[in-house]
């Protein structure tokens, strides 16, 4: 048997927990046949991998946005599609509904058209974006909802059309843009199409829209709608979807998933790494707290210093330990150490980059997880195997 993995912006370019549940489901099924098709940012992380491939794994398909800036378009074109696929557009552009995946496959799996710009510059899918724009949009700038238009479909245009590699099983990581790739996958092959979320994708692509500054206004607005509505049908068009807790199956649901596919299994780790740890006795001297996370946003790093900083006013005696990958946002590890240096923590804040966390365990007193937005953390799972304390947000409010 063959399974397809999709994956987007994490395995095998970034350690983290699903990079980490990627590694561990290939090793762990050693009698299957495994490819992967990997969603990535930018050209320049081609076969830089983060993980050595297991045996089983006998094909990574790489695909990467930033080539969609290279696309070239060929020039207005004039009444090239036919009322059924111009509503499929217009529905896609309202959002209201879930995707009409038969009709993008109809649409965009032609060989008529060169690139997604054939389609996305035609007078037919202009006088779509027209006729939203006068129904919904007439208050914003025309030239910039356009453009945004632009930014947010010609990436799934450009992946709809792209070469799918044929397995038994296709198994998407999240809902996003994987997520429309195993739903097409489903549309095309007629084969099984899996979902295992771990953290709830649209809502964290939500939360990152909202502090961001490259959208405003009504423009974060239609920016999260859009996430959303790849949930839907990612949800609509999967066999089985799996998700590590009880909450995260209730989202699912609320978000149009049918209850009925929906399975809870919940994450685990190998807890003989950590049993020879022992267990914690009062030392006295330095407290030390540790964090294994992901130096990005979504992990909300700057509030974790921020608290830190309260915490050593009150008790000097404590060094804060940041274990993780600092390659994935450069400019977010920047932000990080500048405010470390602003309040005055350099000599009390360590950046120690990807570790062996069973090497550093024993040292820590205490076990921080500082997230926005979480599945079930390996992290935390891996710090009560290693008898130590956690304080952790409450992300499951938090999204509420």
């Amino acid at each position: 048997m063959k399974i397809c993995l999709l994956t987007e912006g994490s395995y095998p370019y970034v350690v983290g927990g699903v990079s980490s549940w990627v590694q561990m489901l290939m090793t762990g099924l050693p009698e299957f046949e495994f490819t992967v098709y990997a969603v990535g940012a930018e050209e320049k992380d081609r076969g830089k991998f983060k993980y050595t491939l297991p045996n089983n794994c006998t094909e990574i398909q790489e695909e990467f946005l930033d080539k969609i800036l290279a696309l070239r378009s060929p020039g207005m074109q004039e009444n090239i599609l036919n009322n059924q696929q111009r509503q499929v557009l217009l529905e896609l552009v309202r959002g209201d509904s879930p995707i009409d995946m038969a009709g993008l496959v109809d649409i965009f799996r032609s060989c008529t058209w060169k690139n997604p710009l054939d389609i996305f510059m035609s007078s037919d899918f202009f006088e779509v974006i027209r006729r939203v724009y006068r129904e919904r949009y007439d208050y914003l700038p025309f030239t910039d909802f356009f453009w945004t238009l632009r930014s947010m479909l010609l990436p799934l245009f450009y992946l709809v059309q792209r070469d799918l590699p044929e397995a038994d099983i296709y198994h998407s990581v999240a809902t996003g843009y994987c997520g429309i790739i195993g739903s097409m996958a489903a549309e095309v092959y007629h084969k099984p199409f899996i979902l295992t979320e771990h953290g709830i994708y649209c809502r964290e692509r939500e939360a990152e829209i909202i502090k961001s500054d490259w959208a405003k206004g009504d423009f974060k607005i239609i920016w999260s709608n859009y996430f959303y509505n790849l949930a839907k049908i990612a949800y609509k068009r999967a066999s089985k979807v799996y998700t590590l807790f009880e909450h995260n199956a209730r989202i699912e649901a609320d978000l149009g998933c049918d209850p009925q596919k929906i399975h809870v299994v919940p994450n685990g780790i190998h807890m003989e790494r950590f049993s020879g740890i022992p267990k914690l006795k009062d030392h006295g001297g330095t407290i030390n707290i540790g964090a294994v996370v992901r130096i990005v946003p979504i992990k909300d790093i700057l509030t974790l210093i921020r608290s830190f900083f309260l915490v050593h006013q009150e008790m000097p005696d404590t060094y804060l330990y940041i274990m993780g990958n600092m390659e994935e946002d450069p400019e977010y590890v920047v932000t990080c150490k500048r405010t470390t240096q602003l309040l005055n923590l350099e000599s009390a804040v360590e950046f120690t980059g990807t570790v062996q966390v069973t090497e550093y365990m024993p040292k820590m007193d205490i076990i921080v997880q500082s997230s926005i937005s979480e599945g079930q953390p390996l992290s935390v799972l891996e710090a009560f195997a290693a008898h130590r304390p956690v304080i952790a947000t409450d992300v499951a409010v938090a999204g509420n």
